[in-house]
Parts: structure tokens; sequence; C-alpha cells
């Protein structure tokens, strides 16, 4: 069986890669690499409010999905991040209720809204962190370059390689996670066009 690697939320923040979305930073719990998930605006809503630990006034989607899976003694056991293709991360649910365990197929945003809620594991597989993670360096005594810093002098599509992962590493080095996005979407596209 393929190796996991536990995976804890960072945070949110907006998505250059998509006008309108966000990214969902996650980490590995013991390193340094990063995933960043574009969610859309009511995921990211959902999982700011579980990360606040902010109570609605009234449930929203993803508590009631709690709500009722606890309901009929049905908990969450752990989310699994098990494909990445053309960009798409692909996660699964494992839920027990006691007696059997099933698997259910879930968009990665609303299954980590989910254990946010149920404090439930979230693993990935070492196959989709090495592919679509970033490796994260503490800056010891650096200074810390924002985005917008950071060099524009040729567009994403006419770097070269090489150049955007470079790009990619000082993105990254900086916590620019939006910038880091951007870079692997475009190293993602040229993969899938080989």
């Amino acid at each position: 069986m393929d190796t996991r690697i536990k995976l804890k939320v960072l945070g949110l923040t907006y998505s250059q890669v998509q006008k309108g979305a966000y990214a969902l930073v996650l980490a590995e719990e013991n390193g340094p690499r990063r995933i960043p998930v574009v969610i859309g605006v009511s995921e990211a809503q959902s999982i700011a409010i579980s990360l606040e630990g902010i109570v609605p006034p009234r449930p929203i989607t993803h508590d009631l999905f709690v709500s009722f899976s606890h309901g009929f003694g049905i908990r969450l056991r752990e989310v699994c991040i098990y494909k990445f293709e053309n960009g798409v991360f692909s996660s699964e649910m494992l839920f027990d209720d006691g007696t059997r365990e099933i698997r259910i197929d879930a968009r990665t945003s609303d299954a980590i809204a989910i254990a946010l809620r149920t404090r439930s594991d979230i693993y990935v597989m070492q196959n989709i962190i090495d592919e679509a993670g970033f490796v994260y360096e503490e800056n010891e005594g650096k200074e810390v370059v924002e985005t917008e810093e950071l060099p524009e002098e040729k567009s994403l599509s006419n770097c070269s390689r090489k150049e955007l992962k470079e790009r990619l590493e000082k993105a990254i080095a900086s916590e620019a996670y939006e910038e880091a996005a951007r870079i692997q979407d475009e190293l993602n596209k040229r993969d899938n066009n080989l």
C-alpha cells in the first residue's frame, strides 16, 4: 500500500490562479512541504468559520452534515487526498458506525471543512505531495519578500522550466502561496501537455 502523509490546515489565502477563489494551504504535520488547494468562496468561508471557532447563529451546510451524521451514530474517521489530476485534488472520507466502514468520494474542500469540525485526521498520498507539494524552508534571519516583489521580467508562459522552479522556490520561501500556486499551475499545464 502507498505511504500516506498526515496533514494539518495552515490557513487560507486569496487565489491569484483563479479569480474569485481561495487557496487552502495544507502542510505536512512533521515536515516542510505545503500543498495549496484552490477552493471556492463558500467552502473557504466554511473553513474559515471552523478555523476561527465561530459558531454561526444557524448551522451552515457542513455543520448540518456533521450534526446529521452524529445523530445517526456515524463518525468521520479520516479524510485522504488520494488523487491529483489536471490540477484537481480528489479526496475520500472514511466513515464508520461501529459495525462497518464506508468510503465516500468528496471534493477536497468539503471533506476538509467537515474534518475540521469533527477533528478528524487528514492525509495525502505520498505520490501526490511529491508531485504537487512545495518544500518550505524557514527564513532564518532572511528578509521576507512579498509576492509583488518577486521578479516579473517574464510572464510565466515565457519562463523555462528551470526558471519556473527557481521562482517557485522564492515564492515558497517568502510564503507567497498564491504566487506559488500560479507557478505550480503553469508547471502542471506543461506536464499535462507532454
